[in-house]
């Protein structure tokens, strides 16, 4: 039986080249950024300045910036 661990959604502070901040989720503990061929895990911790975001407003950000909202549940398990 699979366990399906949460995934909790932030956004990165804008920046020049990502003016609408970068999409961040955490799921186990572990943190990811998603990126154009999708989500690439982050060391260290927590962004300065990311702010939580629900589900809808990552499916908003995914649709404004030509993501499926689909990659939503594709945030890898820690193994």
């Amino acid at each position: 039986m699979e366990v399906k661990m949460e995934v909790r959604f932030l956004r990165a502070e804008p920046t020049m080249a990502f003016p609408r901040g970068r999409l961040l989720a955490v799921r186990g503990g572990r943190l990811h950024v998603l990126a154009p061929d999708g989500w690439d895990v982050l060391g260290g911790v927590r962004p300065e300045g990311a702010r939580p975001v629900s589900r809808d407003d990552a499916a908003e950000w995914c649709r404004f910036e030509g993501f499926d909202e689909a990659v939503l549940d594709a945030v890898p398990s820690p193994e």
